[in-house]
């Protein structure tokens, strides 16, 4: 699963990176992004420009009568979003980038679960699959996200069975076209990413607590 990623380079790279064609969005850096929370994604208009939103980790269907009475997952599996009632029209419809520069995952160690920090070795930025939806409550719209997970490739399977969704940069034009809706093709965007482009080491536990934030926490143990 995907359970906590970091946002820590300057907007301006990930601008620069996922080729965002607006310039007014701001976002300081944030070393521990969890559930519920609101963040940057990224989507593409009708003629292919890319612009940041903010949207709330967590997904909210269109179609749910009462957000209370529904789960809000964080994740969905790849293997089954295109069917599952609750991802498909967005599998097909509203496919977004999440903009992260790691994400964390726990290893059980001696009884205990210690955290890794999993980031690509450039150090470049890299887009997480995700799924928007758009819900509107009683306080008006609310706008929400879930990030695919695939199965683990061999460097995440020393740690954890599931890893998320990375979308190659040279499928981010095709990932994000909403036209673009055949299952199978979209299939081959969202195979584990590569383990030699990926690295992993342990950090702090006081990742643990969404309460704790600071660079210190990207530190190698």
């Amino acid at each position: 699963m995907c359970g906590r990623f970091a946002l820590y380079q300057p907007i301006s790279q990930h601008r620069d990176h996922f080729h965002v064609t607006d310039d007014g969005f701001d976002f300081g850096p944030r070393y521990n992004i969890a559930p519920s929370q609101a963040v940057p994604i990224i989507r593409a208009d009708h003629i292919g420009n890319r612009t940041f939103q903010r949207a709330q980790w967590g997904l909210i269907p269109s179609w749910a009568k009462d957000s209370d009475t529904l789960p809000k997952p964080i994740n969905a599996k790849s293997e089954t979003a295109a069917i599952k009632p609750m991802f498909r029209q967005a599998f097909r419809k509203s496919r977004v980038l999440v903009p992260a520069d790691a994400f964390y995952e726990w290893k059980p160690v001696t009884g205990q679960k210690q955290p890794y920090l999993i980031h690509l070795k450039d150090g470049a930025p890299f887009g997480l699959g995700g799924l928007l939806e758009h819900w509107q409550g009683p306080a008006g719209e609310i706008t929400t996200f879930t990030i695919l997970t695939t199965a683990a490739n061999s460097l995440m399977a020393t740690i954890h069975d599931r890893m998320p969704v990375i979308i190659a940069p040279e499928n981010y034009a095709e990932w994000l076209d909403s036209t673009v809706n055949d299952v199978n093709r979209l299939h081959t965007m969202i195979s584990p990413y590569p383990e030699c482009s990926m690295e992993a080491y342990p950090v702090s536990k006081r990742v643990n607590s969404p309460a704790n934030e600071g660079v210190e926490l990207v530190e190698r143990l």
